[in-house]
């Protein structure tokens, strides 16, 4: 007797046992009549696809992936998103914290799969055939960082004039200023602004709005939008701040990008628990310090740096001191030599949600230090602003598309979002490109948010609005409970090689690509959550012969379907809906 779980193999036709076959036909019995539940055929929308900031169509770049198509995926992701090579080394990818496959065993290396796309077109021989200027009105883009970049390009793309303002040498923002070369190489950077420059895109540097051109100059452009990031680091608001030997952390990383080697001594200390506090105690490493510590006034669970950076810097020999909180420097003939300390217990949560940190009293503690650098937050310089743009709590007040209810002005990016990451300002660049299209063009954009939302959490998609589909414009998203997870087998994930510790002492890129065999492999790990791959698991299981088999398309014959449901059950991937039979 053979298990469940064994094949059974027959080695001719004399082991096959007899079976009851009929050589007549059943068409004359239709059996939909009988039917009160209905399949039905719907692409669902898959997770990772929802989750993604910057919108990009992630199951649909692992199919092409896995076929080996990495030119065509690599167009894909342009669709949405000029910065691949970007995203797909400093995103914090929130696309595998919601991947399904996470639930099965780990989370497809969504991120690597993504910079291999990048990379694997970076020596290309033919780029992409530039637009030509079609529309007679122009833009402007204050900023050339992720957001203003990546309007400038979407609108770019649909036959608009645009000027994008930078008033550093060089383009690219927080980009090129507040990434180390560890994380984001120049070349990189430098590619794919190339690109966007390649569709048309003219970008003036050297040029501040506000003190080289005034803000009322732009008038002669038919929309503006203002997307200056948020460049200067917060105070910190206690006893000793000035004194010789404080760094901001936003401006020590434009410091070292930029070539300089600041001298910070023996032992650093890091205020803040943010992506800039891991990126400049990494670089303060770097650097030669020995000794680098943070101190965070939270707990773990709530550092806002992306997790694996953090399990980098530990691994590096960042020290991180938890619910700590300095509140006094300490200076010797005006210059740093430590700080005061107290411990902290988390409270109620604040306004943000967090827990607050309340201090306990009776800890304080006496820390020294060669240098202090402050990284506890940063803040957008809006004072070449005109008075009716409205500012609240330092930030331009925009609605979710980016528009500021001032004629033809609109913001995005760090201007006008609290919460600071490269994929959300890409997604806000984009979103104020088809807001300003609307507005230009007198469409009402409030009619077709509906038609280009994927799922619900604030993502759009720019090849569904310049290419409306025909079916369900949104719909739901796949769970996991609907993956039917008999036709897939456990698989380790395939990440990202990287540099040994002991040889990350510059500020060379310590995470090494995958090779083309390892992507290809990672993405047949991919669920294809909720999307048809023509497995034909419904055409063959149809006990009615009521799927009916058009190239890589399936209808159901509904006067044959009784509504059985077994399409339903064996579709591995969720893309057919079961509906009681409307009467």
């Amino acid at each position: 007797m053979k298990s469940a779980k064994e094949k059974i193999t027959f080695r001719g036709l004399k082991e096959i046992p007899p079976i009851s076959i009929s050589m007549g036909t059943m068409l004359w019995n239709k059996t939909g009549t009988w039917r009160y539940l209905k399949p039905r055929y719907v692409n669902k929308t898959p997770p990772c696809n929802e989750a993604c900031p910057a919108g990009n169509d992630i199951e649909g770049f692992m199919v092409l992936t896995r076929e080996g198509k990495s030119r065509e995926a690599w167009e894909l992701i342009k669709e949405e998103n000029p910065f691949p090579g970007v995203c797909g080394r400093v995103c914090f990818h929130p696309c595998e914290s919601s991947c399904n496959r996470r639930e099965y065993d780990e989370a497809l290396s969504i991120h690597g799969i993504e910079r291999f796309i990048a990379d694997s077109q970076m020596e290309r021989k033919q780029g992409r055939p530039s637009p030509k200027v079609k529309k007679k009105e122009k833009v402007a883009v204050i900023g050339s960082g992720p957001a203003g970049l990546t309007c400038a390009y979407h609108l770019a793309r649909m036959g608009y004039g645009v000027t994008v303002f930078e008033s550093h040498s060089f383009p690219g923002g927080i980009l090129r200023t507040g990434i180390p070369e560890y994380r984001l190489p120049r070349p990189i950077l430098d590619q794919e602004i190339s690109d966007i420059q390649a569709c048309g895109v003219e970008i003036k540097t050297n040029c501040c709005i506000g003190r080289d051109i005034p803000f009322g100059d732009l008038k002669s452009f038919q929309a503006v939008f203002i997307a200056t990031g948020a460049h200067r680091g917060k105070a910190l608001n206690m006893e000793g701040e000035n004194l010789k030997g404080i760094f901001s952390g936003l401006d020590l990383l434009k410091r070292i990008r930029t070539g300089e080697r600041p001298l910070l001594g023996e032992k650093a200390m890091v205020m803040g628990g943010g992506n800039v506090a891991i990126d400049v105690s990494r670089s303060a490493l770097r650097l030669g310090v020995k000794n680098v510590e943070i101190y965070y006034r939270r707990s773990r669970e709530e550092m806002p740096a992306i997790s694996e950076e953090v399990e980098e810097a530990l691994r590096e020999g960042v020290k991180i001191h938890f619910l700590t909180s300095p509140i006094r420097i300490l200076g010797k003939e005006g210059k740093v030599v430590g700080a005061e300390c107290v411990k902290m217990v988390l409270g109620e949560p604040d306004e943000t949600g967090r827990k607050r940190p309340v201090s306990i009293e009776g800890s304080g503690f006496k820390v020294g230090a060669d240098a202090i650098i402050a990284a506890i937050g940063e803040d957008p310089d809006l004072s070449f602003l005109p008075q009716e743009v409205p500012i609240d709590r330092g930030l331009i007040q925009a609605d979710g598309m980016g528009f500021v209810h001032v004629k033809g002005i609109f913001a995005g990016g760090d201007v006008a979002n609290p919460i600071h990451t490269v994929a959300g300002a890409i997604g806000s660049g984009k979103k104020a490109a088809v807001a300003i299209h609307e507005y230009l063009q007198g469409g009402w954009l409030k009619e077709k948010i509906g038609m280009i939302q994927v799922g619900t959490k604030g993502t759009i998609s720019m090849k569904k609005y310049l290419d409306p589909p025909k079916g369900e414009a949104n719909p739901p998203v796949l769970s996991f409970t609907e993956v039917n997870t008999a036709y897939f087998e456990h698989q380790p994930r395939i990440s990202n090689a990287s540099l040994p510790v002991g040889e990350r002492r510059d500020f060379q890129e310590i995470f090494f690509g995958l090779a083309d065999e390892m992507a290809q492999r990672e993405a047949t790990r991919c669920f294809n959550c909720g999307v048809c791959n023509a497995c034909d698991n419904c055409w063959v299981y149809c006990p009615d012969v009521a799927v009916r088999r058009e190239k890589d398309r399936y209808e159901i014959d509904y006067d044959y379907c009784k509504g059985c449901g077994i399409c339903f059950e064996e579709c591995p991937r969720g893309a057919i809906l079961l509906e009681e039979e409307g009467r």
